[in-house]
């Protein structure tokens, strides 16, 4: 506006910024939360247990599948199917889980379904002596860890091969619950196996790792040849070029010729038939018996001036081509 009535000229970022500087604009109002800012991560095995509920869906009906995962490790420590899945059901499942690991002290992390916040699961969570806490409202990424593991469990697994039967699909799952524990390799923690990371032996593993491709490298070191030792037939360098002559390869070959010229500048040869020194271009010398379909080309190759275009045929006189 201040533009427009020709009051001043001032871009609306230097505006913003004045009214800043001079607290005149000040930010709005809003309530703070915590989506988006994430926790403090476990430093140890069975300190955080994420638990979730998925639905299976076997030969058009659809089954409850609970699943409880540690939050280092992305070990699957217990799951189960069942047709119904209450309270009472969670509070079985998550007994199992304990009964498997009798000294885990884990912090219990869930979204804010009905079966977790009922007053039955609350009183259980308190004679356990857990601590329990509930992800953001409509945020299923504060639980993303078991979200994941739930993704792959769909499309690596039910997806693929649907079940036939609730036994069916508690046999398909158990085989991939352990192919997952203990072979799949986990991007999220060094691409180690969840059971690895679990027992404290992901270390081991990647420094083992980092040791064999450290040997790989001085076997192919020691292995692959020089390039001083190559005698290829052509190298093409930025500012050079080493190429071998045709019609004198067979001749040093044969022992019939060791160089070509020891002036300065001159090629010299290697066996194979290779020159070490670059190869230059250089202008015809006068002496040089070059002929051409008529008189007034040989004048201009004479006076220096540039060689004949594409079509022309160039006759090497027989005085020269024997030296040659």
């Amino acid at each position: 506006m201040m533009l427009d009535q020709n009051i001043a000229a001032a871009s609306p970022a230097t505006v913003y910024r004045v009214l800043k500087q001079a607290g005149r604009i000040k930010p709005p109002k809003c309530r703070r939360t915590g989506k988006g800012k994430g926790f403090d991560q476990p430093d140890g095995p069975h300190k955080h247990w994420h638990i979730d509920l998925i639905y299976l869906k076997i030969r058009e009906t659809f089954y409850y599948m609970c699943s409880i995962l540690d939050g280092f490790s992305r070990y699957v420590v217990h799951w189960e199917i069942r047709e119904r899945m209450t309270q009472r059901d969670v509070e079985v499942i998550l007994q199992r889980a304990r009964e498997l690991y009798p000294d885990a002290q884990a912090r219990l992390i869930s979204d804010n379904g009905p079966q977790f916040i009922g007053r039955d699961f609350k009183s259980y969570i308190s004679l356990c002596n857990m601590d329990h806490t509930y992800i953001s409202r409509n945020y299923p990424q504060s639980n993303g860890k078991i979200e994941r593991w739930h993704k792959s469990l769909r499309g690596e697994c039910i997806r693929p091969r649907p079940p036939i039967s609730d036994q069916d699909a508690r046999d398909t799952v158990a085989r991939f619950v352990d192919y997952y524990n203990n072979e799949r390799l986990h991007s999220a923690i060094g691409y180690v196996t969840p059971k690895d990371k679990l027992e404290g032996r992901a270390e081991l593993v990647i420094r083992e790792r980092k040791d064999k491709l450290q040997t790989a490298r001085e076997a192919r070191r020691q292995s692959s040849p020089s390039t001083l030792d190559r005698n290829w037939p052509l190298t093409g360098h930025r500012d050079t070029a080493t190429m071998a002559i045709a019609g004198e390869t067979e001749a040093v070959n044969a022992g019939e010729q060791t160089a070509r010229d020891s002036q300065p500048g001159g090629d010299e040869y290697r066996p194979g038939g290779v020159t070490s020194s670059p190869c230059t271009l250089k202008p015809p010398r006068s002496d040089d018996i070059l002929s051409y379909p008529n008189a007034s080309e040989n004048s201009k190759l004479a006076e220096g001036k540039p060689l004949p275009q594409a079509g022309h045929q160039l006759r090497i006189g027989a005085e020269n081509s024997n030296s040659r």
